[in-house]
């Protein structure tokens, strides 16, 4: 691994995950055709809270036979969601599958997708890889996230400011650009974990790209011509205007596809509202169909519990 950016992405990826990561993700291995690597990343990554649900990317060879492996070259990734036991303790996982030259695409900047690189210029994981090799190409596509993120955030932030202010701008643009559910101020959520981990990537990224202009304490400045920035706001422009299109694309075919959906819809109403979802056979099978219902019975029970009297009155 050669590069201030790869080194900075390589030492982050490779450092020691929790051990329940660890061995949920070899758990997970065999659940998938050709697994290349396991990328663990999200919320859990940080807070090392284990009662939710953990968030791997699993990178595989190639894409499953079938009308399911075409909509997969279409449409990536592929999600899943999985219940299973570590040393006695259970544990949850949503992953989500593509191919790993699918992935090294979409960190390039490839396509119209956001997604991708948005997520893992953020803290990640690299808890398996099938051999050194794979473990090397992973790191440079993160890299390569990183740059691209580093790129777009250069355009679309202010003249000049700190490092946080360009970050803040990208993050904001991406989530207005995907179809998520973001409270404001998600980005402050991301940046406040670690300030200095961001301001090290962009100046790192704008270094290897030409486009540091100024670094002076907090001030940032990246040089960008009058041409390469209208080029740039260009091309996210573009990812704007189809970012969600594409992204309902996905939640329809997420629909018909996502393994475990019904299990894991479960676990989410239980886990918000405390009102249990008895799972059936039917709907392990058919979770779209059985969604109306379920919501139906889960609005009258709140409904017949805000009617009931209050504890204390006749």
């Amino acid at each position: 691994m050669t590069g201030a950016v790869t080194s900075l992405v390589g030492e982050e990826l490779l450092a020691p995950a929790p051990p329940q990561a660890v061995a949920l993700a070899t758990k997970l291995l065999d659940r998938f055709e050709a697994p290349l690597a396991v990328l663990f990343y999200g919320s859990i990554l940080r807070t090392g809270d284990l009662d939710g649900v953990l968030d791997f990317y699993v990178l595989t060879d190639r894409v499953r036979p079938g009308l399911r492996g075409l909509a997969t070259r279409l449409l990536w990734p592929d999600v899943s969601y999985h219940e299973l036991e570590v040393d006695g303790q259970a544990l949850r996982a949503k992953v989500a599958t593509m191919t790993l030259a699918q992935f090294q695409a979409a960190t390039r900047g490839q396509g119209i997708d956001t997604t991708i690189w948005a997520r893992f210029v953020q803290p990640a994981g690299l808890v398996w890889s099938a051999n050194p090799v794979v473990a090397e190409q992973v790191v440079e596509a993160v890299a390569d996230a990183a740059r691209t993120a580093a790129r777009f955030a250069a355009a679309l932030g202010p003249a000049a400011g700190s490092a946080e202010t360009y970050w803040s701008a990208l993050f904001k643009e991406t989530y207005a650009a995907e179809f998520r559910v973001e409270k404001g101020g998600r980005e402050r959520s991301i940046l406040g974990f670690d300030v200095t981990r961001y301001h090290r990537l962009l100046i790192a990224c704008w270094r290897e790209e030409g486009l540091l202009d100024i670094e002076a304490d907090d001030l940032v400045r990246p040089r960008l011509s009058d041409a390469d920035r209208k080029r740039i706001q260009a091309a996210w422009r573009l990812r704007r205007r189809m970012g969600r299109p594409l992204n309902y694309a996905r939640l329809i075919k997420a629909a018909f596809t996502f393994e475990g959906a019904a299990r894991y819809a479960a676990w989410k109403i239980e886990r918000h509202t405390g009102m249990p979802v008895a799972l059936t056979p039917w709907r392990e099978r058919h979770p779209v169909l059985a969604a109306p219902g379920v919501l139906w019975r889960l609005w009258r029970q709140r409904q017949a519990q805000g009617k009931s009297p209050k504890a204390g009155k006749a």
